[in-house]
């Protein structure tokens, strides 16, 4: 009986392992930049959001915060809209994506989809943190759907949408071509 359910609880050790490694590993990176402001890749996704903004027509800049408020302030159109803090680069995101794409590991090409996938995320948060500041220009009457409901299904409808894509076309292959 166990040997049925052996597959499975394979699958979903790796998941735990790989997910429990990736968040320790985070959170201690986290813990290099404690009160001193935002951390790197926060940062740089934020500049990549400020460019973005100024290359669609709202003039933007980015307002550093005191540094123990690990934060930084988004300026757009003459208006603060938001604010910038650590949740807002999608790394957590993409460990819960890098565990489960490496909990159905399927060789190098595991390596290459969640680097593609990486990638992926990255320019969808970016999208999505822009897209949520033109609506707090735009609509701020929509600022608690738009920050609540409808950027982070984008996020993590992406998320979902490139787990299928390693499943159906990747991950299950092999399991296809033998029981053909």
């Amino acid at each position: 009986m166990f040997n049925d359910f052996k597959p499975v609880l394979k699958v979903l050790l790796r998941f735990i392992i790989l997910y429990v490694v990736l968040v320790l590993g985070y959170q201690f990176y986290l813990n290099g930049y404690k009160n001193a402001g935002l951390d790197p890749f926060s940062s740089w996704a934020m500049r990549q959001v400020d460019f973005v903004q100024n290359l669609i027509g709202y003039p933007s800049q980015m307002v550093e915060g005191k540094p123990e408020d690990e934060t930084t302030w988004f300026f757009v159109s003459g208006k603060y809209v938001s604010r910038m803090v650590e949740g807002c680069n999608a790394i957590s995101v993409m460990i819960l994506f890098l565990a489960f794409i490496f909990a159905f590991y399927e060789s190098f090409k595991t390596f290459v989809f969640a680097a593609v996938g990486l990638v992926v995320l990255h320019i969808m948060n970016v999208l999505r943190i822009v897209g949520l500041n033109v609506l707090l220009v735009e609509h701020p009457q929509y600022s608690k759907i738009g920050h609540d409901y409808l950027f982070p299904a984008i996020i993590y409808g992406t998320v979902v949408i490139l787990w299928l894509i390693w499943i159906k076309f990747y991950a299950l292959k092999n399991v296809e071509d033998e029981n053909s």
